[in-house]
């Protein structure tokens, strides 16, 4: 007789995370890890903010910068993911701002948003980039979007060549 399949984890259940992509932190070159932890660090203050502050902050910070490309954004939230626990857990308004903070300081922006949806009431924050959610898990279009701070030039994606020409106005 064939036993039935069994689910197998090796942590208990109380301090499984959420499915995101895993990142390798010692892989990380020390530059990658600094800027992430100073982007976390920053986010976790700016995330005890009202609303409008933080609409207010991310909308002067934005200017100058590129559209930010999908592939770039999710690198971004893989190096946030990998240095903070919080971040790597439920803490979606903190991961959402480090990433769009981390992104700033590489010379891009992604889309920040916030939203909610009614049944079953929730609310989320996350990243956009290429007018897809970075590296959420499926359901994110069912939140009913609230705030969004897309870049300041819409239409322009960064590339390896541009995102160094940005900075000269034509």
């Amino acid at each position: 007789m064939r036993e039935p399949d069994r689910l197998v984890t090796t942590a208990p259940a109380t301090t499984l995370r959420p499915a995101t992509p895993q990142h390798d932190r010692s892989a990380m070159p020390l530059r990658h890890k600094v800027a992430a932890r100073a982007a976390v660090g920053a986010a976790r203050l700016l995330a005890r903010q009202s609303p409008a502050r933080i609409r207010t902050v991310l909308g002067l910070l934005r200017h100058g910068a590129v559209p930010a490309t999908y592939e770039q954004a999710g690198r971004a939230r893989r190096d946030v993911v990998a240095v903070s626990r919080v971040c790597a857990g439920e803490g979606c308004v903190p991961r959402s701002l480090a990433t769009v903070l981390l992104c700033r300081a590489r010379g891009v922006w992604p889309t920040w948003c916030a939203g909610a949806r009614i049944y079953p009431f929730s609310a989320h924050a996350w990243v956009e980039a290429q007018g897809r959610p970075v590296d959420e898990p499926p359901g994110t279009d069912r939140y009913r979007v609230i705030m969004r701070v897309a870049p300041h030039r819409p239409g322009r994606v960064a590339s390896p060549t541009n995102a160094e020409a940005s900075n000269v106005r034509s």
